[in-house]
C-alpha cells in the first residue's frame, strides 16, 4: 500500500486536533474530488513499518484527540490489510483516542458481507473505528457549510464496537 501524506495537526478532518493518513487508491474518482493525486495507487510512497512508527509517535502527546484515516479510498480492498493492522495497532496502544475514517462505499451496502468491497479485514477495520463519514463526494451537493464533510449525501456515521455489535448504525 501507498501512502500520499501524513497530516500531523489535522484540524479539518475531525474534532479536535489529529493525525491523518492520506492513502492511495481510489476507484470512485468524483468529480470535484479535493484529493484526486491519491486515486492512482502507485503515487506517494510506499507504507512501511517505519510509516506506522511515524505515526503512532504524531498520536503521543496529550493535545491530539485522535487518528484519521482517508485518501484515496481506505476501504478498497487493496488497502485494507495494512490499514485493519494500522488501527488495530492505534486502538491498543491509544485506547482513548478517536478513529475516524473517510469512505466513499457505504457502510450499510459495501461494507457489509457480500458488500463491494468486503474483504476478510473489512470488519476488523471497522471495530476499531468509531466514526464513518460516508458515500462518495457529489460536487452539485457540495455545502461548505457541513462539518467534516463535502457534500450533504455523506453521512456521519457513529459506528464503534456497540453498533457492529447490534449490526446498525
Amino acid at each position: 500500500m501507498n501512502y500520499g501524506n501524513i497530516k500531523k495537526c489535522d484540524i479539518a478532518d475531525g474534532p479536535g486536533v489529529r493525525v491523518s493518513l492520506f492513502v492511495s487508491g481510489c476507484r470512485h474518482h468524483c468529480k470535484g474530488c479535493f484529493n484526486a493525486e491519491t486515486w492512482d495507487f502507485h503515487y506517494g510512497q510506499p507504507y512501511t513499518k517505519e510509516t506506522e512508527t511515524e505515526i503512532l509517535e504524531a498520536l503521543a502527546p496529550s493535545y491530539i484527540q485522535g487518528f484519521t484515516l482517508l485518501g484515496g479510498e481506505p476501504f478498497e480492498p487493496e488497502n485494507q490489510a495494512v490499514l485493519a493492522g494500522l488501527v488495530k495497532k492505534v486502538r491498543e496502544v491509544f485506547p482513548k483516542k478517536d478513529i475516524w475514517c473517510y469512505t466513499g462505499y457505504l457502510y450499510d451496502v459495501d461494507l457489509i458481507p457480500g458488500g463491494k468491497v468486503f474483504t476478510e479485514y473489512t470488519k476488523e477495520m471497522l471495530s476499531c473505528i468509531d466514526v464513518l463519514v460516508d458515500g462518495e463526494f457529489v460536487e452539485e451537493k457540495k455545502d461548505i457549510t457541513l462539518r467534516f464533510r463535502g457534500s450533504s449525501n455523506q453521512r456521519i456515521l457513529e459506528i464503534g464496537r456497540r453498533s457492529l455489535r447490534e449490526n446498525s448504525i
